[in-house]
C-alpha cells in the first residue's frame, strides 16, 4: 500500500520572534509544498503548527501517514505519549495548549506515525522544509499567531 509522507520544519528568528514553517507532502509522484510566516511566535510553535497544517491539508485517511520532523519537542511529545497525559491534566503548566488541542483530533483522524530526522544533516526534504520555513520567517511576515500574540507570549490564560 502507498504511504503519504509528510516532511515538516519550523523556524523562528529570535525565540520569540518572526517565525515560519515549511511542509512537503508526498504521495507517489505527487508533491505539494506549503509554507507561511508569522510576525511573532516561537520555534516550537512553528514546528507543531507545521504538523497540524500538514495533516489539515490531507483529503483522505485511506493510506498510512508518516511524518518526518527534526523537532524532538513534537516527536517525543507524541511518540512518548506525553501529550495525552498533558491533555488529561488540561495542559496545566504546559505551553502551546492551543496547538496541541488542534493536533489531537487530527491524530485521531489520521493516526500518523512519526520519524525523527536530524536537522541540518543533508536530508533533502528536511533541508527543503528548513529553506521554506526560514524564508517565510525572514520576509517580514504579517500573519498573526493569535494565541501567542494576544497573550503576550504567555500561555497563562489556559
Amino acid at each position: 500500500m502507498s504511504t503519504i509522507n509528510i516532511y515538516t520544519d519550523g523556524s523562528s528568528r529570535g525565540n520569540p520572534g518572526p517565525g515560519g514553517y515549511g511542509i512537503i507532502l508526498k504521495f507517489g509522484d505527487k508533491i505539494k509544498e506549503i509554507s507561511a510566516g508569522f510576525r511573532l511566535t516561537t520555534n516550537n510553535r512553528m514546528e507543531l503548527m507545521a504538523v497540524c497544517v500538514a495533516l489539515e491539508n490531507l483529503n483522505t485517511n485511506k493510506y498510512p501517514i508518516v511524518v518526518f520532523s527534526d523537532s524532538k519537542y513534537v516527536i517525543d511529545a507524541i511518540t512518548q505519549r506525553w501529550v495525552w497525559s498533558w491533555n488529561q491534566r488540561q495542559f496545566k503548566g504546559k505551553k502551546n495548549k492551543d496547538l496541541w488541542m488542534r493536533y489531537l483530533p487530527l491524530h485521531e483522524k489520521f493516526n500518523p506515525s512519526f520519524v525523527w530526522v536530524k536537522g541540518h544533516a543533508g536530508h533533502p526534504e528536511n533541508e527543503r522544509c528548513d529553506e521554506l520555513a526560514f524564508k517565510s520567517a525572514s520576509e517580514n511576515p504579517t500573519n498573526i499567531d493569535e494565541t501567542f500574540e494576544l497573550e503576550g507570549g504567555s500561555e497563562s490564560l489556559f
